[in-house]
């Protein structure tokens, strides 16, 4: 073994996790370490596993037993984690770069609504970028910008296509944790194949039928860029779920709310902003009505939790003929429960006493 090598090896080893695949582990190293090798395939230590820890995408990991010959290590501890998103499984984000296209497929304004409150409510910064400038006209991409700038965002408008633009998204990106996120065929592979390119990823055309582009990204993983930071690729989705929004807390997912109740207050403290008198917020501005869409679907998906849970709590699935399942009434535990051999010595006894008093002259 080398000096250099000897000496990495009793160095602590700290890194980054790139990706997940089954029970293997991508870990980059720290590029101030200097060691033989800048990434580790790894393994996970069975006391995490019996800790029920899950390494995910973005964890700072400590590394041990690094076998340089063969590039391989083993997950000893995870690092504190600054954040962590459940959709895409990633921890430490530090930002979100939320990419549509101007053209190819159609900008559809609800959609981009449905995609800026699921982001928002991460309550990481947001980038909003607009992709395929080159296919509309000047007035078109200024009446975007300025319908951005309406809803609370100051978009960057991009054309991978001829490069303009490439340089104001990349200064943002420097030295963060930068999730990449958006519908499919808008460019998110080819974004990343331009800032890195020995990646090569795969890059999916829009149907001409649908709209819409193909998934060409699988699963989630983190790409180190040239002046620092990473960017991570996400499978490309059409409906981003609102499923964990309770409807008291859409309404902070929307700047022009936050902007309306920060000059006034609503009367009652609970406003939904529908028709409460006196509300601060209901008004004629643009996205009211997509607003009033999203209360309305995040009320009915928390009602049906409800009720979901009311029954799994009243009822118990058991396994009947032919491997059906079906559910039945819980009995009540404290009226149906078999009395302990302990408790029905203790009734004899006080029985036997009770006998006793009254039998005594």
């Amino acid at each position: 073994m080398s000096k250099q090598a000897q000496a990495a090896t009793d160095t602590p080893l700290t890194g980054t996790v790139l990706a997940v695949q089954a029970n293997f582990y991508q870990v980059q190293l720290q590029a101030a370490q200097n060691f033989p090798s800048s990434q580790l395939l790894c393994t996970r230590r069975s006391r995490l596993k019996k800790l029920r820890q899950q390494v995910m995408v973005g964890d700072q990991v400590v590394v041990e037993e690094p076998d340089w010959l063969g590039q391989r290590g083993a997950i000893a501890s995870i690092l504190p984690r600054q954040s962590q998103l459940a959709r895409p499984p990633i921890a430490n984000v530090n930002q979100i770069l939320l990419m549509f296209a101007l053209a190819e497929p159609k900008l559809d304004p609800q959609q981009l609504t449905r995609f800026l409150v699921t982001a928002e409510q991460t309550h990481l910064p947001i980038i909003l970028c607009f992709n395929k400038r080159d296919l509309t006209t000047y007035a078109t991409q200024k009446a975007w910008r300025d319908r951005m700038k309406r809803w609370g965002y100051d978009p960057i408008l991009i054309s991978l296509q001829t490069g303009v633009g490439l340089k104001a998204l990349e200064r943002p990106l420097r030295e963060h944790i930068t999730v990449a996120s958006g519908l499919s065929g808008v460019g998110k592979s080819s974004l990343i194949n331009h800032f890195i390119p020995d990646i090569d990823l795969r890059v999916g055309r829009v149907s001409e039928r649908w709209g819409q582009g193909r998934h060409t990204t699988r699963h989630v993983e983190l790409f180190e860029l040239s002046k620092g930071g990473f960017l991570a690729d996400t499978p490309g989705f059409n409906q981003p779920s609102l499923s964990n929004i309770l409807p008291a807390q859409l309404g902070q997912c929307f700047p022009e709310i936050r902007q309306r109740l920060s000059q006034a207050r609503c009367q009652f403290k609970d406003c939904q902003h529908m028709d409460e008198p006196n509300c601060a917020v209901r008004g004629d501005w643009e996205r009211y009505p997509y607003y009033l869409n999203l209360l309305a679907e995040v009320t009915e998906e928390h009602a049906k939790r409800q009720m979901t849970a009311t029954t799994e709590a009243r009822t118990k699935r058991k396994s009947g003929k032919r491997g059906k399942i079906k559910n039945e009434p819980k009995l009540e535990t404290k009226r149906y429960r078999r009395p302990s051999r302990r408790q029905l010595q203790q009734d004899l006894q006080n029985i036997d006493l009770d006998h006793l008093e009254h039998s005594s002259p």
